[in-house]
């Protein structure tokens, strides 16, 4: 009970009601004080009675109410996951992975990122699209997202991976992103599909966090047969994105995928100032990118896809530009973090940022954290170590070293007189007992993890790699790019990469 008495007693009542997390406030009903112009025990304790259990009515009643609207239910979207092409520009962390399956944060996968946005936002009928290396992302997505039993979505949801085949009727690979969706568009008229309206077109190497279905009400409510996330974007990065132009309406009216030539870019500058900038935000942002976020009408994708451009490859290049000239294709402006790690050096760039305090990106937010792959791991181990600025990952071990500004990811061990610097350790798959570890060394090998005494700075080292004792990976000569394949060592914009499993021997100097 309350335990208080009097008018000061309701106030405070009312003010308790009013600040507790998660409940509506206490701003109807009758007060709990009792009214002086009642007499009798009988009255007064029906009146405390009533006021009570208006209280407690307050208190128990949760401040989510669930109302119908057509605009709300999740259960007409569906979500389809582009798991990307060979990831060129990753390798070498894609030799072995797809690039939605490359690791990030010390325990997350890149996939990780949309896959949770899509729970988060209560969008339950997934898709993801693979075709190069795919067997460990299959692997975690089965561990991570099994929602075969319906208990979580109420019987609809469902996560399928769909890969990459030759039919009879089409012996190709997938040539693009349109491409891929229209290999599997069939699939959008499936009975279990029939009741779909919108698809959500999305990436799987972006790093941001969004409610799609604030999206995809944008999207309804404009009537749109496409809608493009996009944001404000300055000319040092413009040309790697494609770029467009909106009326007052935010209707597109002209988009250039990735600009080649300076003349090209500066024809796309626009006054985003319509975005909601200010003058001078504007001034430093005058591009609108497209950040290759999309809603479709399901019957425009359909027909899009199969009809009207059936040899269009590409979202970006191709659909969205030639869809935009006659059919209603706007903008939904995005306004939170976002980064494509398309790169060695912008996922190097993000990792690491990771580790700042406070961090520009939060893997966990209590009312929207990104999942992962559940484990049975111990608590890291730190010991006799100096550590400032660094994630370390459950299952990890740190001896006797100092880090700084680093990801150390799963299972990784750190042997005693390490330094690690503005780098990121992997970690393993698996760990190698005392036994092994001997075994290891009688035959002249390196148990996995970090030898004594080494040196790493400005690189990455990849799960599983076994790198001996007293070695320096510092880049050295300061070369930027290079390839030693055989070794397992590879430079890019002045980053090295040591590749998944290499075994780098004692007092090698990189």
């Amino acid at each position: 009970m309350l335990g208080l008495k009097g008018k000061s007693a309701g106030r405070a009542t009312e003010n308790r009601v009013a600040h507790r997390p998660g409940y509506f406030r206490c701003v109807t009903g009758r007060s709990i004080v009792q009214s002086t112009a009642r007499t009798g025990a009988t009255a007064v304790s029906r009146s405390r009675s009533r006021a009570f259990q208006q209280i407690r009515a307050v208190v128990e009643a949760p401040s989510l109410r669930y109302e119908p609207s057509s605009k709300a239910k999740t259960s007409s979207v569906l979500s389809i996951i582009l798991g990307g092409g060979a990831g060129t520009r990753l390798f070498p962390l894609t030799k072995n992975r797809a690039k939605p399956a490359v690791p990030i944060g010390g325990l997350y996968r890149l996939i990780d990122v949309p896959m949770s946005n899509c729970i988060n936002s209560g969008i339950s009928k997934i898709y993801i699209l693979t075709q190069f290396n795919s067997t460990s992302l299959n692997r975690h997505l089965g561990r991570a997202y099994n929602m075969g039993s319906g208990v979580r979505f109420g019987g609809e949801g469902f996560v399928e991976v769909l890969a990459a085949t030759q039919t009879p009727t089409d012996g190709k690979w997938f040539q693009g992103t349109a491409d891929a969706v229209r290999q599997y568009a069939w699939m959008l008229s499936d009975i279990k599909n029939r009741v779909i309206e919108d698809v959500v077109i999305l990436s799987g190497d972006h790093l941001y966090r969004m409610d799609y279905m604030k999206f995809v009400n944008y999207h309804r409510e404009m009537n749109a047969d496409i809608t493009v996330a996009c944001l404000p974007n300055g000319a040092d990065r413009a040309k790697e994105f494609g770029l467009m132009k909106i009326n007052e309406n935010r209707r597109i009216v002209e988009f250039a995928e990735k600009p080649k030539t300076d003349e090209a870019l500066n024809a796309m500058k626009v006054d985003t100032t319509v975005l909601g900038l200010t003058p001078e935000e504007a001034a430093e942002k005058p591009f609108i990118a497209s950040m290759g976020i999309y809603v479709f009408k399901k019957d425009v994708l359909v027909d899009l896809l199969t009809n009207k451009f059936p040899a269009a490859n590409d979202f970006g290049g191709e659909i969205i530009p030639l869809a935009a000239k006659d059919m209603n294709v706007v903008a939904y402006p995005f306004y939170g973090y976002w980064e494509d790690i398309g790169t060695i050096k912008s996922f190097f760039d993000e990792n690491l940022k990771l580790c700042r305090h406070p961090a520009d990106f939060e893997f966990y937010d209590p009312q929207s954290p990104i999942y992962t792959s559940p484990r049975v791991l111990p608590p890291a181990t730190v010991v006799d170590s100096k550590v400032s600025d660094a994630i370390i990952a459950q299952g990890a071990s740190v001896y006797n070293s100092t880090i700084n500004n680093a990801v150390i990811g799963l299972r990784a061990t750190i042997h005693k007189g390490c330094t690690i610097q503005d780098a990121m350790i992997m970690g393993a798959d698996y760990y190698e007992n005392k036994e092994q570890q001997a075994a290891v060394l009688a035959s002249g090998g390196v148990p996995i993890g970090i030898g004594e005494n080494c040196r790493i700075t400005n690189a990455i080292v990849d799960k599983n790699s076994r790198i001996g004792k007293n070695v320096q990976i510092i880049n050295k000569e300061g070369v930027s790019e290079a390839t030693r394949e055989a070794e397992g060592i590879y430079i890019r914009s002045g980053i090295v990469v040591i590749s998944n499993g290499t075994t780098v021997r004692d007092n090698t100097i990189i």
